[in-house]
């Protein structure tokens, strides 16, 4: 496979930047560099600045993904796609739009992680060295852009983060604030995935989908994969939980390295397997 063309495809390292860009204005002085303590005219000029860099880089980005896109389904390279421009920066003020509920979001998830694990010192800490918190930030980043039609660039996004914290939540997921990963290695959040609010995950664990039989029909996108978990649910290490029909009730705790592939009510203790009749 190969791209020889006369456009740009969406770049890894721009994507890269634009993740630190946000959460560099989701949470100044932690990512980004330092921001000088002075009067708050100075820090609104500093955010104001971080805020048209953001835009004109995602804005770069989000075009180059929907003009790639144009170019498949047409079958040729057009040099420029003014609609794609047009959409893009749509796309791209709407994210923007959603930077201050994207903090509150984040906030929450901080909050959660501190109250979760005794040995955090405080929020600093989480905020600057949990695998678990950095990917669901970057989840919820990601979320946000493909919700406004963004393509690619979310799952590019996520994938950064899979690569940088061993965490994989796929962009489309939908997940409650607050929420809590510990430890974080090995997770995996399959893209039809819902989860609650107050849910905690601990190592290894996988929300995935059952595979399809060979010779059945591939799932139209969209389709529920993935397993449901409601409010205050924890699932313990190496748990794996799958099936679109799955939903796991509010309240229970699911044991490490357990088989789960069928529902169970609200405030079960589930260890072992628990299997769908076929």
């Amino acid at each position: 496979m190969q791209h020889i063309g006369s456009y740009e495809l969406p770049s890894e390292h721009e994507v890269a930047s634009i993740v630190e860009q946000c959460r560099a204005l989701l949470f100044p002085g932690y990512a980004g560099g330092d921001v000088d303590r002075g009067a708050p005219s100075a820090l609104r000029d500093v955010i104001r600045a971080r805020v048209i860099e953001l835009r004109l880089a995602l804005h770069r980005q989000v075009y180059r993904a929907l003009h790639h896109k144009r170019q498949q389904v047409l079958g040729r390279s057009d040099l420029e796609c003014l609609d794609c421009a047009s959409k893009a920066e749509t796309i791209t003020d709407r994210f923007l739009g959603h930077l201050p509920e994207l903090r509150r979001l984040v906030t929450l998830d901080l909050q959660a992680a501190y109250e979760g694990d005794p040995a955090a010192s405080g929020v600093d800490e989480i905020l600057l060295c949990y695998p678990g918190t950095y990917a669901i930030c970057v989840y919820r980043m990601a979320h946000a852009l493909l919700r406004e039609g963004a393509i690619v660039i979310p799952r590019m996004m996520t994938e950064l983060a899979h690569r940088r914290t061993g965490v994989d939540i796929h962009p489309g997921a939908e997940i409650d604030a607050p929420f809590f990963i510990d430890h974080g290695t090995g997770v995996v959040i399959g893209e039809t995935t819902r989860i609650g609010a107050w849910v905690r995950l601990y190592q290894g664990v996988t929300l995935g989908a059952l595979t399809v039989p060979q010779g059945e029909t591939r799932p139209t996108p969209g389709h529920r994969r993935h397993p449901t978990l409601e409010d205050h649910v924890v699932i313990y290490a190496n748990a794996t939980i799958l099936g679109g029909d799955t939903v796991i009730g509010k309240g229970s705790v699911i044991g490490g390295n357990a088989f789960v592939t069928s529902s169970v009510p609200a405030g079960s203790r589930i260890s072992g397997s628990v299997r769908a009749q076929r």
